[in-house]
């Protein structure tokens, strides 16, 4: 992501929590700008560490842990399971399940939204008598641009 895309994704957010009634606090909107800016997706620790570079001094965990919740919450950001990360969701505006195409060379991540994908899902889940709150599968490999590249 470029530095106008994040720019771009960071206020379509803040906007989106002004239409919510949702608080953009100073500690949200900096923990917004790292995980835009970054390339790939973050752990808590990396972000915490960069807060902390940019805060000049040192950050509670809980307390980036509870942004990133709520960020999780309302759909702004995604949490792979599977590196223990945290990426931008693109698709916030709307509730949605697909999959997370991350690409195990340059670590970027892209979602994609798959109404196939959804409904099978669901089925399975349906069959085994399970109740999913969130569905989300991970895909890892090769981006289209390191795939190009191999």
């Amino acid at each position: 992501m470029h530095v106008h895309e994040a720019e771009q994704w960071t206020q379509e957010v803040t906007a989106a929590c002004g239409r919510l009634g949702l608080t953009m606090t100073p500690l949200r909107h900096t923990v917004l700008a790292i995980v835009s800016e970054s390339p790939a997706p973050l752990g808590a620790y990396a972000i915490i560490e960069e807060l902390a570079k940019r805060e000049g001094k040192s950050i509670a965990p809980p307390t980036v842990y509870r942004t990133l919740d709520f960020f999780l919450e309302h759909g702004f950001l995604h949490k792979i399971e599977s590196r223990n990360a945290y990426a931008r969701c693109e698709h916030f505006d709307h509730a949605h399940e697909g999959a997370l195409l991350i690409c195990e060379k340059c670590g970027r991540s892209d979602d994609v939204e798959d109404a196939a994908l959804s409904l099978a899902l669901a089925s399975t889940a349906e069959r085994a008598g399970f109740v999913a709150r969130r569905r989300m599968v991970e895909m890892i490999g090769l981006c289209r641009d390191c795939a190009r590249a191999a």
